[in-house]
């Protein structure tokens, strides 16, 4: 507010001083431009054509004349100030300008105090709150969205870093300051930012030294957000330096489209933007504007062309204009007072009155942001944050001396090949899927997208730090006496790098003291503060390490084992047991048993090979049962229910003989090895010590994942101390990564992998996050995994040596959890089985001995169930001994021949009695 005074005491010592003001039939309205600027042109003819059209159209302002005064900035804040505050005491209502935010800061605040709204289609500075600045309005789309489209294409065409060169002023600082957030969120940075002197300040030798800068940086996505003579400064210095050339991206911001539509460009200027990419405001197309277009030769005589500019500063001029009638037909009358508040300032050498506050500023400002138009613009409406609605921008190529169109960007759905007005009838996509363009002739004349970055010019290796290790030296070692470095991780990135199609001058770092492993979570810090480039060698990719580095494609899978020591099992007479557990020996014996009684008790009535004395029945009942486990029984059965049981438990006996004799098969054959550890679980359950390689991550997932307690963790720091902690009993296992555990039973045979991998991971290189080099490297490990020149290295250093004693671990016995389900299935046929029978028995007791009345004697149900067992007991009907009758009876005759009987008998009883 001091800057404010200090203008209203710049203006005051002038000496113009007016009291009162014109009458209601003319409106006043300033504009502030720097007329002799591309926009200032343009907007000066739009304005007074506007006014033109707003005086012939009586239903407008009722009679009244709109009169607009101009006033010529000349790039100079002090004649801005001077301009406003000269409309300021001659009773204007609003002021269209100025031309730029840095101007806009400073009349804001004189807006905000006399009640004169303030509109500007060119100061876009996305700084400029409504919040802190009500009174002034942005009548075309703020830089935020301009930003953001440029952003959505940097993501679009998948560069991670860009450079910006800017003007430095309010609105190239807050637009660049901007395009960084909206960046961020996309997972992408501004590497660096070049600020250039403020429009028309920037001097050639100023923007040159930027420029080679620049060209020994890394990035190559160059985004230039600033005026038109600074602009066109830089491209001729980067024409010549040759930054316009293959590899090179430049995207510039709407002032390039607005020289491109405006202004003639020479020979020399179109070579020097060949391949830019530059936006340009989207305006759909209506009968008004086509109008509009055709008179614009006549309205500037041909020294101009017409830009969108135009097309919202005419727009603007009808805002105010539908705002000012809106503000009469409300009974409003234009009237100022004196401005009082700030009168008795210093010391009242300021005579504040000359000032006059509009007394209907406010509500003029509510009309103009609840107007509802359509203009040469399309639809004119403004949200609930001030901003115009629905955004939207033409994505521009330069080629030639023209330039074409490859796209369009709203703030509705992002990129698209289709025109924004087709895409708000659909629901809003800002998918990725959805994002589109037409294909772009780069700076070179080339068609194919640029990579973005190149490695920079400026003498420096990439720092690629090592794990100095002490043991495993077929990964990584250092031949002595020399800085060389050899290993298997070496071999694979260096012939990763020779697939690069560009050179990577690099040297590596060794990390570690050498005495003992480093520690890898280190090493991968170490990149992500910038201390190395990036990180090669052994280094696990895991969730943690992730959160500070991007990593490459694996190049070798990995994942936590257990290793213990092993003994040979010695054989016995009794090896033939060991296949099954004792619960499952105890359960297939009783299985046995309940069989062969299901299949006698269903049999005993009706087959003669069932019957006879109890001392032979139950012989024949145990032979039957076991003969079954060679599919050797004799005696055959009729009924149907003992065939279904039969049948089930025949297949049962298969799935259990199969499974017995491979199991045996393995222990008698292959030289077998045993060990108390069974697995992660057996540690884990057990108070055994454990022991880790020094450096690995094995140590935090034993102890954060697994909860194992840290004083039942030893730390080893090579496979010989490996070999002595499990021997001497110091360690029960040890826990480490396939590849090591891999090379360590190469040449240790007494030990052995238990139980299964429990993590699942791999081995990569580690780099900045969004480092583009990470990418490239990633599709070079996988070339080298296509044309197998991956497993020649894997081969060439880690090709297991087989031990002379070759083992393997004893495989566990068969447990009666794994044929529950067989058995259940076999049990729940018995059970039905019986159940149909001693119903169908009963049926038929009840038919032959019908109950004789009520019972006068305790002991008659003792006797009525005796009599049944005798009933069951008893042989049926009929001879059953001849074998061949009984292989040509069906299941069925016997249940009919039994049912048969049944009612004979009852007959007989019938006449017994009688």
């Amino acid at each position: 507010m001091n800057l404010v005074w200090l203008v209203l005491f710049l203006f005051l010592c002038i000496g113009r001083y007016t009291e009162g003001g014109l009458t209601n039939e003319v409106v006043n309205i300033g504009a502030i431009f720097t007329f002799s600027t591309i926009n200032g042109k343009v907007a000066k003819i739009a304005m007074k054509a506007a006014e033109q059209a707003v005086n012939s159209d009586p239903s407008v302002l009722g009679g009244r004349k709109l009169a607009i005064t101009l006033h010529d900035s000349n790039f100079s804040g002090f004649l801005s100030i001077v301009g406003a505050l000269q409309f300021m005491e001659s009773d204007t209502v609003a002021i269209i300008g100025p031309q730029t935010a840095v101007m806009a800061h400073v009349l804001s605040h004189l807006a905000n105090e006399l009640h004169v709204p303030l509109l500007s289609f060119t100061a876009l500075d996305p700084s400029l709150s409504p919040l802190q600045f009500p009174y002034f309005i942005q009548t075309a789309p703020s830089d935020l969205f301009q930003m953001t489209a440029i952003a959505d294409m940097v993501s679009y065409f998948e560069w991670r870093e860009v450079i910006a060169v800017y003007s430095d002023d309010d609105q190239g600082r807050n637009g660049i300051t901007a395009l960084s957030d909206i960046l961020a969120e996309r997972r992408c940075k501004i590497s660096y930012k070049a600020a250039l002197p403020p429009e028309p300040k920037a001097t050639r030798a100023q923007v040159f030294d930027e420029l080679v800068r620049i060209k020994m940086m890394e990035s190559r996505v160059i985004v230039l957000h600033t005026y038109s003579k600074t602009g066109l400064l830089v491209f001729d210095v980067a024409k010549y330096l040759g930054m316009v050339e293959s590899g090179y991206v430049w995207i510039a911001s709407a002032w390039l489209s607005t020289v491109l539509d405006s202004t003639t460009v020479s020979s020399k200027t179109a070579n020097s933007i060949q391949g830019v990419i530059t936006l340009r405001l989207h305006t759909p197309d209506s009968k008004k504007k086509r109008e509009f277009l055709s008179r614009w030769d006549q309205l500037s005589n041909g020294t101009i062309g017409l830009n969108p500019y135009g097309l919202y500063a005419y727009d603007t001029v009808w805002m105010i204009a539908y705002a000012v009638k809106k503000f009469f037909d409300q009974g409003g009358n234009i009237s100022f007072s004196n401005y009082t508040t700030g009168t008795g300032l210093l010391g009242g050498k300021l005579n504040l009155g000359a000032l006059s506050i509009f007394d209907g500023g406010q509500q003029l400002l509510q009309n103009i942001l609840h107007i509802n138009m359509k203009g040469l613009t399309g639809p004119v409406r403004f949200g609930p944050d001030r901003s115009l609605l629905h955004p939207a921008y033409e994505v521009i190529n330069v080629v030639g001396s023209g330039f074409r169109q490859i796209g369009y960007w709203s703030n509705y759905s992002g990129l698209s090949i289709v025109s924004p007005e087709m895409l708000y009838a659909k629901p809003p996509n800002r998918s990725r899927a959805n994002q589109q363009l037409h294909g772009v002739l780069w700076p070179g004349e080339i068609t194919k997208r640029p990579r973005g970055w190149v490695f920079p010019n400026n003498g420096r290796q990439l720092r690629i730090g090592v794990p100095n290790r002490v043991s495993y030296r077929d990964f990584i070692s250092q031949e002595k006496g020399t800085d060389d470095l050899h290993g298997y991780c070496i071999d694979v990135f260096t012939a990763a790098v020779a697939l690069l199609p560009y050179a990577v001058p690099y040297k590596f770092v060794l990390f570690g003291d050498g005495l003992e492993n480093p520690s890898y979570n280190q090493l991968v810090y170490k990149v992500f503060s910038n201390d190395f480039d990036a990180a090669v060698g052994d280094i696990a990719i895991v969730t943690n390490r992730t959160k500070f580095v991007d990593y490459t494609q694996p190049y070798v899978e990995s994942g936590l084992v257990v290793v213990a020591p092993v003994k040979k099992s010695n054989s016995s007479a009794w090896a033939f047991l060991r296949p099954f557990t004792p619960l499952m020996w105890a359960v297939t014996a009783a299985f046995f048993l309940i069989v062969g009684a299901v299949v006698w008790i269903l049999e005993h009535r009706i087959n003669d090979e069932f019957r006879g004395p109890p001392k032979k029945q139950i012989v024949t009942m145990l032979w039957f049962s076991f003969s079954t486990l060679f599919f050797s029984h004799r005696e055959n059965t009729i009924s149907t229910l003992g065939r279904v049981v039969l049948i089930i438990w025949l297949f049962v006996v298969l799935i259990i003989n199969s499974s017995y004799t491979a199991s045996l098969t393995s222990i008698l054959t292959v030289q077998q090895l045993s060990s108390p550890i069974k697995g992660i679980e057996t540690l884990i359950a057990s108070n055994d010590r454990i022991g880790f390689q020094v450096g690995s991550f094995a140590e935090n997932y034993l102890s954060e994942e697994l909860d194992i307690p840290k004083s039942r963790l030893v730390a080893l720091g090579s496979p010989e101390e490996y070999a002595t902690a499990l021997e001497s009993g110091a360690v029960a296992a040890v826990v480490d990564e396939r590849p090591y555990v891999e090379v360590f039973l190469a040449s240790h045979c007494k030990f052995t992998i238990v139980g299964q991998q429990f993590t699942r991971s791999g081995w990569g290189f580690a780099f900045p996050r969004d480092s583009p080099l990470a990418v490239d490297m990633s599709t070079a490990i996988l070339a080298l995994s296509e044309n197998g020149d991956l497993q020649r290295i894997h081969d060439k250093w880690l090709k297991n040596k087989i031990c002379s004693d070759n083992s393997q671990l004893e495989p566990d016995q068969l447990q009666f959890k794994s044929f529950w389900g067989l058995f259940l299935m076999c049990g729940i046929a018995c059970f039905l089985a019986l159940l149909v029978y001693f119903c169908m028995m009963f049926r038929q007791f009840s038919r032959k001995f019908p109950e004789q009345g009520p019972s006068v004697h305790g002991s008659s149900h003792n006797s009525r169930f005796q009599t049944f067992l005798s009933f069951v007991d008893d042989k049926a009907g009929g001879s059953k001994g001849n074998s061949k009758r009984k292989r040509e009876d069906t299941p069925f005759d016997s249940i009919d021949r039994e049912e048969d009987e049944s009612r004979n008998g009852s007959r007989l009883n019938g006449n017994t009695r009688l």
